[in-house]
């Protein structure tokens, strides 16, 4: 006789569904619980991971933080801030093993810290990764508008905007034409998407081997002199900035319902795409502060500046095309992301239950992927990129917060559960993601907590009006 459903923990805004639960088939009024399909290799998990880390930074932050803020020790600061988010990767890779659902932090949270909790994350984090999808279909636009000009063809801001001018904006149809594009091929399923997804991402990472490979052969070594133009100060002031360009495992980890075997495959994807990435940025920054003095590398272009320098023009342009590239993958791994919190949200009953609603024969959230297609095509088509940029952080950040605490209390309150993964040197690593994650909080300007604080009143509003009352939970409790 089969044993009956465990009990939801906890009452009111404290409730936490059981892990063991997490797994049912079925429960909701449509009886069978929306499913998707999983259809995802380890490859592929890895290719997402490595398609949202890596994009426009490795092309533009370093140039950025070495001219200005670290110098040579750019390489320092990027490796302070992969120390500081593979600490919270680690505790990512744990609950991706044990709780192989959509959702990522939202489903974490939900679990172990509590439905408010749980309900925060998932609310902050549709906002924030759809502004990520509009801001990076900007910088697209961006790229694409030099390459052109390269060529000599003028093209008319309404249909190609000026990101971040703010004179002459009117509508960037070229980025808004993006967001689209992304909705329309995560709405194919998700096997032909990753497939698309992963020849992008081999493609973007051929065209990084390739700048390294050749400007190797380009280095001075006199340019690492001094290593600490700014002091050391300078180093960790730095990886506050590139911090930004090594996340996007956690948009990665959405995707764990789609893989084909989660708890063995998703912690690896989670370290493995962080790992890839670290390592073509640690070279990248040694291959462009070496081939230029970092007074001189160009905040905006360095790889286009610094290989021109050494007579190399030619490559400007296929730096801005692998720049096309790179971030093209990093859209479609948090629109991904998106759409998986919000199908989970709405599974568990704290959105409504249309919104789950899959694709027969694709098993994809076909109408909330279209929502947030034209949301972030809205965005990227009406806002400058700084307005756009300024709506993105702070939700991740809170987000490491909630998964490295969970993580710790998890593992003190229900240690016998079985792990695929441990995140070693329990509590000091998951620490470590708190408090840094915390410390870089604290370099946001307080125009994003007023956005974060008007988000976060609309969506308490939804919560106590609508989620609360009809939340699967609720069925239960109360």
């Amino acid at each position: 006789m089969a044993s009956p459903p465990k009990l939801p923990m906890g009452r009111g805004v404290l409730r936490r569904k059981p892990i063991e639960q997490i797994e049912a088939t079925e429960g909701g009024a449509d009886g069978e619980r929306p499913q998707l399909a999983r259809s995802l290799g380890l490859g592929q998990l890895t290719a997402i991971g490595v398609g949202g880390i890596i994009g426009a930074g490795i092309f533009t932050l370093a140039g950025t933080v070495a001219n200005g803020t670290a110098g040579p020790a750019v390489l320092i600061s990027f490796l302070i801030a992969g120390v500081a988010s593979a600490a919270a990767a680690l505790s990512y890779a744990e609950f991706a093993g044990l709780i192989p659902k959509a959702g990522s932090a939202y489903t974490y949270g939900y679990a172990v810290l509590g439905e408010l909790v749980g309900w925060f994350i998932g609310w902050d984090l549709l906002l924030e990764y759809t502004a990520i999808v509009a801001v990076v279909a900007i910088g697209i636009s961006g790229y694409f508008s030099f390459l052109l000009g390269e060529m000599g063809v003028d093209l008319p801001n309404w249909m190609l905007g000026a990101p971040g001018t703010g004179d002459g904006h009117k509508v960037d149809l070229f980025a808004a034409a993006l967001c689209l594009l992304i909705a329309y091929l995560l709405t194919l399923g998700i096997k032909n998407a990753a497939r698309f997804e992963t020849i992008v991402v081999v493609l973007k990472v051929l065209v990084v081997l390739l700048v390294i490979g050749v400007g190797f052969f380009h280095i001075d070594t006199g340019n690492y002199t001094p290593f600490f133009p700014f002091g050391v100060s300078g180093a960790f002031t730095g990886a506050a900035t590139v911090f930004f360009a090594v996340f996007g495992y956690d948009a990665m980890s959405t995707a764990a319902e789609e893989s084909k075997d989660a708890q063995r495959h998703m912690p690896k994807a989670i370290l493995y795409s962080l790992a890839i990435s670290m390592v073509l940025y640690v070279l990248a920054c040694l291959v462009l502060t070496g081939m230029q003095n970092y007074k001189d590398i160009d905040p905006e272009s360095g790889f286009s500046t610094a290989f021109k320098s050494v007579g190399l023009s030619g490559l400007a342009d296929v730096i801005a095309v692998g720049a096309i590239i790179g971030i093209l993958t990093v859209m479609f791994t948090f629109m991904l992301g998106v759409t998986r919190v919000w199908f989970s949200m709405s599974r568990d009953g704290l959105l409504p239950k249309w919104f789950a609603k899959t694709h027969p024969t694709r098993h994809v959230p076909t109408r909330v992927t279209w929502i947030v297609g034209f949301a972030s095509a809205a965005i990227a088509g009406f806002l400058p990129i700084g307005e756009a940029a300024e709506l993105t952080n702070i939700g991740i950040l809170l987000a490491f917060v909630v998964v490295c605490v969970a993580v710790i209390v998890l593992r003190y309150r229900q240690p016998e559960l079985p792990r695929t993964f441990r995140t070693p040197a329990m509590p000091f690593v998951p620490a470590v993601g708190v408090v840094f994650s915390i410390w870089l909080i604290t370099f946001l300007q307080w125009q994003t907590w007023v956005r974060f604080a008007v988000w976060f009143v609309i969506g308490l509003g939804i919560y106590f009006g609508y989620s609360y009352k009809r939340s699967e939970l609720a069925r239960t409790t109360d």
